[in-house]
């Protein structure tokens, strides 16, 4: 009887500690949205003024300071060669993929317009939670995720009068990316925790990308620097490049990759309140559908089971508090 006893009280601390994982990792993941959804105003705001390399590179090379002063401070150890591989994907997927297409197309279309199309996002990421991190989401998943991706590929088509355009195959093309490198940081993350993974992947770009940046602003000087402009171009360094991967990276690694992936079906939503309220954007009645029913599909998903079949390591620090 004591033995029943004692394994019914370690089977519900299990419970417990799991259950407390996952808000933790849903909190988390809260956080990481809410901070990226400002990155494309601020990246349109920031771009007139600085130019597309300064905006979409410059600021990786600015984060890339950031964390080498972090990764310093705390003497860390170099980067084991074995990681090298995997990091190189986060550094291709969301530290140069993302930031550098995305802030190319938005030359071309609003903040508000791309905001809607990278709504794929989260197909993006759970699709590569399945090919990268060992994740089965249930069937339920990808029913409510269907939804939100005929809606953001129908708005995508009537805004560009029946097909796409090339402004927005830059985003799909950034957001394949995007999921590719979420999927890998947070298989990393779930070893070495969020923070770590971040700053390894943004110091390896350094010493090609600061070369890069330094000659597009000798040879392209930015002229009328505005205080938008430059609050733009220092929220995408230190806030969408950097910090926010603490938070998100630790998000995924706890809740699993295609249950806190999905949070970014919200991000649109949010997205689009900041570019009327920060750029002045006029917001579509179609654009207002889109993210109305994307908000709809959050809802009616956010619950669905999501299968891991390869054994979840556990995180090996936490990324917030150190």
């Amino acid at each position: 009887m004591s033995r029943v006893l004692e394994l019914s009280g370690s089977l519900r601390g299990a419970a417990f500690g799991a259950g407390s994982k996952a808000r933790r990792g849903f909190a988390l993941g809260t956080v990481g949205v809410l901070a990226f959804s400002v990155t494309l105003p601020a990246t349109r705001a920031a771009d007139p003024v600085f130019g597309s390399i300064t905006v979409g590179l410059g600021r990786v090379v600015i984060a890339a300071a950031l964390a080498a002063v972090v990764l310093t401070a705390r003497g860390e150890r170099l980067i084991v060669p074995k990681l090298l591989p995997r990091l190189g994907i986060v550094v291709l997927g969301v530290v140069i993929g993302f930031p550098l297409l995305t802030t190319l197309a938005l030359q071309d279309v609003s903040s508000a317009h791309a905001a809607v199309v990278s709504g794929l996002l989260p197909a993006a990421t759970a699709g590569m939670a399945v090919a990268r991190a060992g994740e089965r989401p249930r069937r339920e998943y990808w029913f409510a995720l269907v939804i939100g991706l005929v809606a953001v590929l129908g708005f995508a088509a009537i805004q560009g009068a029946g097909r796409p355009r090339l402004a927005d195959l830059l985003v799909l093309a950034a957001v394949v990316l995007a999921g590719l490198g979420f999927a890998d940081g947070a298989t990393l993350a779930r070893e070495y925790g969020g923070w770590r993974v971040i700053c390894w992947a943004l110091v390896l770009t350094l010493p090609v990308l600061l070369p890069i940046t330094v000659t597009s602003a000798v040879l392209h000087p930015p002229v009328h620097v505005t205080i938008g402009a430059a609050l733009g171009l220092g929220y995408v360094s230190v806030i969408s490049t950097f910090l926010a991967f603490f938070a998100w990276y630790a998000g995924l690694a706890r809740g699993g990759v295609a249950r806190i992936g999905r949070l970014q079906l919200i991000q649109p939503v949010l997205t689009l309140g900041w570019s009327a309220l920060l750029l002045g954007e006029h917001i579509s009645l179609a654009t207002g559908i889109a993210a109305v029913i994307v908000l709809a599909v959050v809802v009616v998903g956010r619950k669905a089971r999501v299968d891991q079949i390869l054994p979840d390591r556990a995180v090996a620090a936490e990324p917030i508090s150190q």
